[in-house]
């Protein structure tokens, strides 16, 4: 599709949502930051949905396009004109005639840009904002840390008085947004100054099988144990746990919370279990790569029993300048993880491919591929 195509289908999806927006006025939750997004959604529509008729964006939908289609309830007709047709009539029918539309949105609130954030603003008036985590993903497009800070900071300002900011206290540019906001506030982390803080958590495993996390949940006085038998990454659990914000944020039970929790799971790619050959076990973290989501990566791996690990790492984009230096910090963290085999593929894993064999790394047990 042509730039000129897009940005006219871009236009006609914005108004079509805005329309079905302005007739069921669902309560929309907004997730946007660097890295832990999708996780942190599919753990708001998990425990929301014990209380609320839930529509979650499902795959990739976390743009200008991904956004409205959400919006709708339909998925993208391509490149089939027929297809497209058929979305418009599915619109004009929930105009017309009143439906049951989902009382929650849980949207995905993705920037790559500058001024995307404003473009998403433009159509989507959030109730809850949900910001994860800030890091270097797409810093090529922003020139600095601050500057993808200030973009995201914008879904914070558009929240309304009587609306909820769920913010990470563990990442001291996220909680710095609270001065952005005139709503109010809940912050959730593993630090003491986190409003829901986790505790005592455990990382239930032996040499053959893995049960998950467990943790003690603080919050106003009172403690709930928590446990997430399907979760194998600590930086999950941040998910988790702005999960348990949001539903605080609309008044639900604790202890259904909980009760929800214990189905979460990760989505294919972001880390997950899955079973290979002659005993093998491996760790799917393929669906996309940043310096913070691959030493997530490295540090779960280093928490497996095993008698030998192997890692495979592709580069990791959209790095601008730093993409060297960030891929050559790596090698502490595939140290730490115990790996005794690294296999590195792509023009920028060489920076770290060298920093291995300079830091003594075995060259037998490293390995390049461009």
């Amino acid at each position: 599709m042509n730039v000129n195509k897009k940005k006219l289908l871009e236009k006609i999806l914005r108004f079509m949502a805005r329309v079905v927006l302005e007739k069921y006025h669902p309560i929309i939750i907004g997730i946007t930051g660097s890295v832990g997004k999708s996780s942190t959604k599919e753990a708001v529509a998990l425990i929301v949905s014990r209380a609320y008729f839930v529509r979650k964006a499902e795959g990739n939908y976390n743009n200008e396009i991904g956004i409205p289609l959400t919006i709708i309830g339909a998925k993208s007709g391509g490149a089939s004109i027929f297809a497209w047709g058929k979305i418009i009539c599915k619109w004009l029918w929930m105009v017309i005639f009143p439906i049951r539309y989902p009382e929650v949105l849980v949207l995905e609130m993705g920037i790559d840009r500058p001024l995307d954030m404003e473009y998403l603003l433009s159509f989507v008036s959030v109730k809850i904002g949900v910001v994860t985590q800030i890091s270097s993903s797409h810093i090529a497009f922003f020139g600095s840390l601050g500057n993808i800070a200030k973009e995201k900071g914008k879904l914070l300002a558009s929240l309304p008085p009587d609306g909820f900011a769920i913010l990470n206290s563990d990442d001291k540019n996220v909680i710095r947004m609270q001065e952005k906001t005139r709503a109010k506030t809940l912050t959730y982390g593993f630090g003491l100054d986190a409003m829901l803080r986790a505790d005592n958590l455990l990382f239930h495993r032996d040499v053959k099988r893995v049960e998950g996390f467990s943790f003690k949940l603080n919050y106003e006085g009172k403690t709930i144990p928590v446990r997430l038998p399907k979760i194998i990454a600590r930086h999950h659990i941040s998910g988790a746990l702005a999960g348990v914000a949001v539903g605080v944020a609309l008044k639900m039970n604790l202890v259904e919370i909980a009760e929800a929790l214990e189905n979460f799971e990760p989505l294919p790619g972001r880390l997950r279990i899955l079973p290979g050959k002659n005993g093998m076990t491996l760790l799917d973290d393929t669906y996309n790569a940043s310096p913070v989501s691959t030493r997530a990566a490295l540090e779960t791996l280093g928490e497996f029993m095993a008698p030998r690990k192997v890692v495979i790492l592709g580069d990791m984009l959209e790095l601008g300048s730093d993409a060297v230096e960030e891929h050559a910090m790596l090698a502490t963290d595939v140290v730490a993880s115990g790996a005794q085999i690294v296999v590195t593929v792509g023009k920028h894993m060489r920076s770290l491919y060298e920093a291995l064999l300079s830091s003594g790394f075995p060259s037998r047990q490293a390995h390049w591929f461009p």
